[in-house]
């Protein structure tokens, strides 16, 4: 599903199998996921709520309910699952969104909660990232790929991966353009597209040689592509998942 997002990229929810990230683990399946910090363990959990199912629908990879509580009404989005109209489900109001248009259901949501999963009363939860998504979470990124092996030439006036990395506290905010060969794609993931890119610069052992984007845009593994977007740093996205940088709302040109 292509959704816009918000300026934020306060999204997500970790459904646990993301790999690849920058400064994230590996995106081989089995892989452990790395524990979480004792900040982010020390976190609080996020409300969770119980309610019935008054409207559903599906969009791309996701569906929507709607969930009654008896107190509140609350929108939420997981993965697809199956799910009708009077199913007692639980929400974990775990990443709040407002004012989020869907171009693909052509309806806008004051607020609506992207969740890890969303599970039938007294069900098992269920991984809610699509299968092969990588994990977000930190640690040393293999990405599942080989480094590039030559160092990729910044276009005028941009910046390599590695000066992303060493650099991201004072770009936080600004655009930046980068160029680098992609190493991961996923589509549809929460609303965007999520590219891994490497140049040749930085290392592996830190994470600095990956540096993650999300985008509308598609690419293909393989691809020389430049990059234009907005750095964000530390983003939390859940579940002890966190960014140390991204590149975010990026537009793509393939070399």
């Amino acid at each position: 599903m292509t959704e816009n997002r918000p300026t934020t990229l306060c999204v997500i929810l970790a459904l646990s199998a993301l790999s690849g990230c920058s400064g994230q683990g590996s995106a081989q399946s089995g892989t452990p996921t790395p524990k979480p910090t004792a900040a982010q363990a020390s976190a609080p959990a996020p409300r969770t709520v119980t309610g019935t199912v008054v409207e559903t629908m599906d969009a791309a990879a996701y569906t929507y309910v709607r969930v009654d509580t008896g107190t509140e009404r609350a929108w939420a989005a997981a993965s697809h699952f199956e799910v009708a109209v009077g199913d007692r489900v639980v929400v974990p109001l775990e990443t709040a969104m407002e004012n989020f248009h869907s171009p693909t259901l052509k309806r806008d949501f004051p607020l609506i909660y992207f969740v890890s999963a969303i599970t039938r009363e007294g069900a098992q939860a269920q991984p809610a990232f699509p299968p092969g998504h990588p994990p977000l979470s930190g640690g040393s990124p293999s990405n599942g790929a080989s480094p590039v092996a030559k160092v990729i030439a910044p276009p005028e006036g941009g910046l390599t991966v590695a000066r992303v990395w060493a650099d991201r506290a004072t770009l936080a905010g600004k655009s930046v353009v980068v160029r680098g060969q992609v190493m991961k794609f996923n589509g549809g993931i929460l609303g965007r597209n999520w590219v891994h890119i490497q140049d040749g610069t930085g290392t592996a052992s830190d994470g600095s040689h990956d540096l993650t984007i999300t985008t509308l845009a598609t690419a293909r593994v393989g691809d020389v592509i430049t990059a234009k977007g907005k750095v964000a740093v530390n983003q939390d996205f859940g579940a002890g998942y966190t960014y140390a940088v991204v590149l975010q709302d990026a537009t793509l040109e393939v070399k």
